[in-house]
């Protein structure tokens, strides 16, 4: 067993670099972590090639902790055991109970711990000493010194400490393992982590001796226990079929104990995985749904775009389908998780919480359930920062500490609460039996294309990657366009000129600096404070490309480029959302502090709502880049909040000509900011990306005539959009207060596919992350042309519309 006497000593480090390290001298291991979490497991699977396993007493009992080591390390040469926290802390108030030392005991292992000496030197002699004397029926043989520094302070502790150093790691930053709210980054979701776990075995086996390791390994106590058998736990009926458990899995749900699977296998089903990120249906044959924990609150947005996939779970359970939901299975079914449209499954809503719930509870079942009979008693764990409103409905799961917890029916069992099958097996035969009844799943038909969709080829059903969606598509064939946020009247004279001038050059390849230097003075900043970019667009990829990003924050809802452009570049991008209850205002303590980058709109696309420039300053701190992405700044009068004449170290700002000059077709942006980022993101541009047109318009966009012209549109902008909105309130239709050229409207779901059989295009906005598909973005237009668009409410909307 790798142990240590304090949590965030390395243990996992060690623990995974060890099993890969035996790994690669040919000999077959297993992995295996005390307690109940999942995510270490995952990188002990990578760095064995096996299933990751736990051990923990509370959530199987005593009995069966030895018997599901045997069963875990069947076949392999050696057995390495993770510790959780400190050696001897177990759960509160029970001596010891399910600790790292309990489980020692309980499968007669020698411990070695891991300390981190970085701060210490001879007291590591004593906290060594005092934790190997502490309970004679714990055997600790031997320590590894981790994170040490000099030759001369490792001499000093290996005197003190009396017992065999079997091994000296220094610090490797490359090693390290990202967080979140809850823990390390789970396996399944980072970039690159088959290369992580490799390297930590590399690291292990350069220092520490694994000859003496495997000395103490078969110094094992044999043990009197027999391997734990699934098909000794459950029963498979004589002669049937094998109905299908869907199984969610992917990135978003990488939280179940493989032994579940066992069961269910050896009850006669058979486990199929699906991806909810990527899986439309559920598998072929469908007779039982398990959703497991993970982190949904994390892939949200994308979760809320399979709406196929969701339509198609929220029949089964509604027809009666054998479901079983645990924690982030839960959030799943809800309505809504952060303002996200979920499968709608159970009737509550959930949220991202600064409150941790972190619990080791007994729970009691109130009643006859899909898993359990009332008055049953089965012990498991809560760890999550979400808020179920509400939190249990008229048939609670269970009631834990006198509180009802979770959702429940004959074919149903949905709760926070994380239940460890092989400590319970009579769940997992009644969820095999009512599987083995159930008829199968009837996939749900795709939402098709209006009739006005099939005649213009833009349909309305989910997209394969809305990130990637963009209004234009939807207002091609000849609908009245509402969907696209482009100035709608005729480029300034002026414009036009430069355009043509931009041409005369397109003989030589185009210089940048004229542009550069039209921008510096705009802004009042210095040139080297300026890079021109083909568009935002390219500016969002440039930011992607310029770093290893470790935590790439997007704000939504908003433009999606940038989250698209970051996913192309390799990187896992955690999503904060501004919550539709606070007018998606934006809540800068909702931004992890270990995030190295932030990317937000201001005013934000879609909901058009502007951020004070004060929240966004705030955001700024050594280590982390702040872009914001200023689109549509120029069409407000006076450009209120803008951040693009500060000077703040690590802020960008990009701006786009595109919207407000009527150019879509000339890609010409820009950013400007810190004088040392814009000089990373001009490294990493491609030369001449920026076109010789798009040069010239940048030049006459910064120069006088364009001043006065911008501030005339944009004021112009200001009237429409008043007119807009006091049409969609005279209609009683809910709608954003907006300080953009657009207003997000919430006109129910289905408006969007109707409006296109009259001829009108909105932007549908169940693409953006935050939003579903009742809501629509609206362009603004002048009067005249918004009426038509009421118009075509009037037809569409039950009801009518006055507005």
């Amino acid at each position: 067993m790798v142990a240590a006497p304090m949590t965030g000593q390395g243990k996992t480090t060690i623990a995974t670099g060890l099993m890969a390290a035996l790994g690669d001298t040919r000999l077959a291991v297993s992995g295996h972590k005390v307690g109940p979490d999942y995510i270490d497991p995952g990188y002990h699977a990578l760095a064995t090639g096996r299933p990751g396993r736990n051990l923990d007493p509370h959530l199987v009992g005593a009995e069966r902790v030895a018997p599901l080591l045997l069963h875990g390390a069947r076949g392999a040469d050696a057995a390495v055991v993770e510790g959780v926290m400190g050696l001897h802390d177990g759960r509160i108030g029970t001596d010891g109970f399910a600790s790292s030392a309990h489980v020692a005991a309980l499968t007669r292992t020698p411990v070695v711990l891991v300390v981190d000496v970085s701060r210490m030197s001879r007291s590591v002699g004593a906290l060594v000493r005092g934790m190997a004397d502490f309970d004679p029926a714990v055997e600790v043989v031997g320590v590894i010194l981790n994170k040490a520094g000099s030759a001369r302070n490792v001499a000093e502790i290996t005197r003190s400490v009396g017992l065999p150093v079997l091994g000296v790691v220094p610090r490797d930053e490359r090693i390290a393992s990202p967080s979140r709210h809850l823990g390390l980054v789970p396996a399944a979701e980072r970039q690159g982590s088959a290369r992580v776990v490799e390297r930590l075995g590399e690291h292990v086996a350069d220092h520490v001796d694994l000859d003496a390791l495997l000395e103490v390994a078969r110094s094992a106590s044999v043990l009197d226990a027999r391997p734990w058998e699934p098909a000794a736990e459950v029963s498979a009926p004589a002669g049937g079929d094998r109905p299908v458990v869907a199984v969610a899995g992917g990135r978003t749900f990488t939280f179940r104990y493989t032994e579940a699977e066992e069961l269910l296998t050896a009850a006669g089903c058979e486990v199929v995985a699906f991806d909810p990120l990527e899986d439309t249906g559920l598998p072929t044959g469908t007779r039982g749904v398990y959703l497991g924990g993970g982190f949904p609150e994390v892939y949200a947005g994308e979760l809320a775009a399979n709406r196929n996939l969701l339509a198609e779970l929220r029949e089964a359970v509604r027809s009666g389908i054998p479901t079983v939901a645990e924690c982030a299975g839960l959030l799943y079914l809800a309505e809504s998780l952060d303002g996200h449209g979920m499968a709608g499954a159970i009737p509550a809503h959930a949220r991202m919480t600064k409150r941790l719930t972190l619990r080791y509870p007994e729970a009691v079942s109130p009643g006859d359930t899909l898993l359990t009979r009332a008055g049953e008693r089965v012990t498991g764990h809560e760890f999550h920062r979400t808020a179920m409103a509400p939190g249990f409905g008229d048939r609670p799961a269970w009631e834990i500490d006198g509180a009802p917890e979770g959702f429940a029916s004959p074919s149903l069992h949905a709760s926070y609460l994380h239940t460890h099958w092989a400590g319970h097996p009579e769940l997992a035969a009644r969820f095999a039996g009512a599987v083995h009844t159930a008829p199968a799943v009837a996939a749900a038909p795709a939402p098709g294309p209006s009739p006005a969709a099939r005649t213009t080829g833009a349909g309305v059903a989910p997209l394969a990657d809305p990130l990637r969606h963009h209004g234009d598509v939807e207002a091609r064939g000849g609908l009245l366009d509402f969907a696209v946020n482009v100035h709608p009247g005729q480029r300034p004279a002026w414009l036009d000129r430069a355009l043509r001038e931009g041409l005369d050059h397109a003989g030589v390849y185009p210089d940048p600096e004229p542009a550069r230097g039209a921008v510096a003075r705009r802004h009042s900043r210095e040139p080297a404070e300026v890079l021109p970019t083909a568009g935002a667009a390219e500016a969002f990829t440039l930011v992607a490309r310029l770093r290893p990003w470790k935590r790439p924050v997007v704000v939504h809802p908003q433009f999606t480029e940038p989250h698209a452009a970051l996913e192309q570049a390799g990187h896992t991008v955690t999503t904060v959302l501004c919550a539709e209850r606070d007018g998606f205002a934006f809540d800068p303590a909702a931004v992890p502090e270990d995030a190295d980058l932030v990317v937000v709109g201001n005013p934000t696309n879609p909901t058009g709502v502007l951020h004070p420039a004060e929240a966004l300053r705030g955001l700024c701190r050594p280590g982390r880049l702040v872009v914001v992405d200023e689109a549509f700044m120029d069409a407000l009068p006076g450009e209120p909040e803008s951040l693009a004449g500060e000077r703040i170290t690590g802020l960008v700002v990009l701006r786009s000509l595109t919207k407000h000059w009527s150019v879509p077709g000339i890609r010409a942006g820009y950013a400007v900011g810190d004088e040392a980022v814009v000089r990373e993101l001009a490294r990493v541009q491609t030369p001449w990306s920026v076109s010789a047109p798009a040069i010239a318009a940048t030049v006459a966009c910064m120069g006088g005539e364009a001043g006065a012209e911008a501030e005339r549109r944009a004021k112009e902008f200001d009237g429409w959009r008043a007119d807009l909105e006091a049409g969609l309130r005279g209609a009683g239709l809910e709608f954003v207060p907006s300080r953009a050229p657009f207003v997000l409207v919430k006109a129910g779901e289905g408006v969007h596919a109707r409006l296109r059989e009259q001829g009108i295009a909105v932007r549908r906005a169940d693409t953006f992350p935050g939003l579903d598909a009742a809501w629509v973005r609206v362009a603004v237009r002048p009067p005249e042309t918004t009426r038509k668009l009421f118009d075509a409410l009037a037809k569409v909307r039950p009801g009518g519309f006055s507005g």
